[in-house]
């Protein structure tokens, strides 16, 4: 039991004692959603360095961020900050008119694991997020396995 907490509650021991809260590492095939995109992406994960696993599947870093090539199309676009929805909502009379999603994220994840690395670069957390060009927040909505944890 943790000082202060209900006993029927539980604790999660890392947080008690190291006051970090433990993440799931990311893997390939983790599932990916753009707070703009219509429908839910995959993580594409390509080794840059000794390949290492997680749960079975590649593992993620922050540097996994590509767009295209890690990060995947999430279907239309519902942005105007994009400038091909705001070219075909204006064509539309100021109706909006998502268009195809072409993310463009130009920075790695954040925060990433403080105290996990893979081939030098922070592992990539199920917390984490990616900012896009446009204006949208990309999250992970399933970290693509469930048995390897990170602080």
């Amino acid at each position: 039991m943790c000082p202060g907490d209900d006993a029927a509650a539980g604790c999660d021991v890392a947080v008690w004692i190291y006051g970090v809260d433990m993440g799931v590492q990311v893997a390939a095939t983790a599932q990916l959603m753009c707070s703009f995109g219509v429908a839910p992406s995959v993580l594409m994960v390509v080794p840059k360095g000794r390949p290492v696993q997680a749960g079975g599947q590649m593992a993620a870093t922050i540097q996994d961020f590509a767009p295209n090539v890690n990060i995947m199309p999430f279907g239309m676009c519902m942005t105007l900050s994009n400038p091909q929805v705001a070219a075909a909502t204006s064509a539309a009379l100021g109706v909006l008119t998502p268009q195809p999603c072409i993310p463009v994220t130009t920075s790695p994840w954040s925060p990433g694991s403080p105290t996990v690395q893979i081939n030098g670069a922070p592992a990539l957390t199920s917390s984490c997020m990616c900012q896009c060009a446009w204006g949208g927040m990309i999250t992970i909505t399933n970290p693509g396995q469930m048995q390897t944890q990170t602080a």
